[in-house]
């Protein structure tokens, strides 16, 4: 009976001590290791922005801060430039992210743009406004035939960005006329209307080349203002002026007309009478 009691004893001891030894063998097994998985960024979602280095970012700041202590006109046309250019209704914190013109804390830029002829305001938001309400070619050729007497054309050029292409291409159509005006030098849109033909008679041609208009322009303008036209010009007011400031107001001398010869480029071709010289020589 001794023997058996030791030998269960020695059984239990054993079982202990291997259950010692398990406990401790899990204690110092190392854990595993969890893999980072990055998330996945939805199919929208934006690019993270480049970092802005110090130096970048520091003749930025630079920048805009010379356009804020830049005198009022400067900082108002800088507006209406990027008005003029976007086409478009901004807010006037657009405005301030697209040009880094602070309207709302400037008072005088925001009063001056709100009262400027060429920026119109409809309580929010801030936008270019033309002499003319035009969008394209059709517009402005529907514009210039409601003006038979001509449109200047510098009326017309802030009208949109491509106004002076689509004058181009009318003028190349045949559907308008760019004459300059002698006076202003400036050009002037004239509308041919192709579908009202003009046929001028031979005999009132001849009549209208045959009349021999006088010298001075003041028996012209006394013409005109018989026949109940508003002359151009003001001639006995011009040589009053000019004998005040001690300008002789004699007439110019006319300089020999020169003969057309075979060199001469022609541009009146339509008027055959003035090329008579030329056929004979």
């Amino acid at each position: 009976m001794a023997l058996q009691e030791q030998l269960d004893r020695f059984k239990k001891q054993q079982e202990k001590c291997q259950s010692t030894l398990t406990s401790i063998a899990a204690s110092a097994k190392p854990k595993p290791t969890q893999k980072f998985t990055p998330a996945v960024a939805p199919p929208n979602a934006k690019p993270p922005a480049p970092a802005v280095k110090f130096s970048n970012d520091t003749e930025r700041l630079q920048h805009i801060n010379s356009i804020r202590k830049a005198p009022a006109g400067a900082q108002i046309k800088r507006v209406i430039d990027l008005l003029f250019e976007t086409r478009q209704a901004l807010t006037p914190e657009q405005i301030n992210e697209a040009c880094y013109v602070d309207i709302n804390a400037n008072k005088t830029v925001f009063d001056s743009l709100r009262k400027n002829l060429k920026v119109n305001y409809d309580g929010k938001r801030f936008s270019y406004k033309s002499k003319h309400d035009l969008r394209d070619k059709s517009q402005l050729l529907y514009l210039i035939r409601k003006f038979p007497e001509g449109i200047a054309v510098i009326d017309l050029k802030d009208a949109y960005p491509t106004v002076m292409e689509d004058l181009q291409g009318l003028k190349a159509a045949g559907q308008i006329w760019l004459l300059s005006n002698l006076d202003s030098q400036e050009d002037i849109a004239y509308p041919n209307d192709p579908r009202v033909p003009i046929k001028v008679d031979d005999d009132l041609k001849q009549l209208f080349r045959g009349i021999e208009l006088p010298r001075d322009m003041l028996d012209i303008e006394k013409d005109l203002q018989k026949n109940g036209m508003k002359p151009a010009t003001n001639t006995a007011k011009r040589r009053a002026q000019a004998q005040i400031q001690g300008i002789s107001s004699k007439p110019k001398t006319k300089k020999k007309k020169h003969e057309i010869s075979k060199r001469t480029k022609l541009t009146n071709a339509h008027l055959p009478e003035l090329f008579q010289n030329l056929n004979k020589s």
